[in-house]
């Protein structure tokens, strides 16, 4: 149930098609992470700012249980790239939440500040954080509009998403700003086993216990 001051509109996308070759091939959406599933978390903080929520995935068996809406990639072999052009052509709204599924410690605060700074007026196409390790376009806002230049991306075999960054007007917000929403590792991927311990090591000595705020 959206509750944020952004206001309704707000379409969000879960990229869940990735192969996951340094975890073996694992559901990394599906490791849990202080108590609960790193996909479950994405949808808490995703549920108070978007009304429009999909995961995109190949596999719609692993997260039928979810009660979301599932989406294939739109265009297959195209990468992270690819999942972001899937999440813009299925979103309903212009203003399109776009993550990982293996960002465990993604926050609401953050999401609503990179959908504030979307619908700050100025015509922005992109609101990217920049964070110590660099930009973090997959977790991110992108307009509707950005479909066609990452669907010409990927027609010319170029899949770099920091490419596709370069051809659309993207406002980058640095660590001075992120600072304000920092509630420990924001961008924190878990890409290997020793990521998964490591990121429940961190919420065994930081975090309280998980819980849904969309559960009674």
């Amino acid at each position: 149930m959206v509750s944020s001051s952004v206001g309704p509109g707000v379409s969000a996308a879960i990229l869940a098609g990735g192969r996951a070759r340094r975890f073996g091939g694992a559901d990394k959406a599906s490791l849990s992470v202080g108590g609960a599933r790193i996909i479950d978390r994405q949808l808490s903080a995703l549920s108070s700012i978007a009304d429009d929520i999909r995961i995109v995935a190949n596999d719609a068996e692993r997260y039928a249980a979810l009660g979301v809406r599932i989406i294939p990639d739109a265009i297959a072999d195209a990468g992270p790239l690819g999942g972001i052009y899937s999440a813009l052509v299925d979103a309903r709204h212009d203003t399109v939440i776009v993550i990982a599924c293996d960002m465990p410690f993604v926050t609401a605060a953050l999401l609503e500040r990179l959908v504030t700074e979307h619908r700050a007026g100025d015509q922005v196409d992109a609101v990217v954080p920049r964070s110590a390790r660099g930009l973090e376009p997959l977790c991110a806002v992108y307009d509707r509009r950005c479909a066609n230049s990452a669907r010409a991306r990927i027609e010319r075999g170029a899949l770099q998403v920091a490419g596709f960054l370069d051809d659309i007007r993207t406002r980058v917000l640095g660590p001075d700003t992120l600072a304000l929403h920092d509630a420990g590792p924001l961008f924190e991927n878990v890409n290997t086993p020793h990521d998964h311990e490591r990121a429940k090591g961190w919420v065994a000595v930081n975090e309280k216990p998980f819980e849904d705020p969309n559960t009674e």
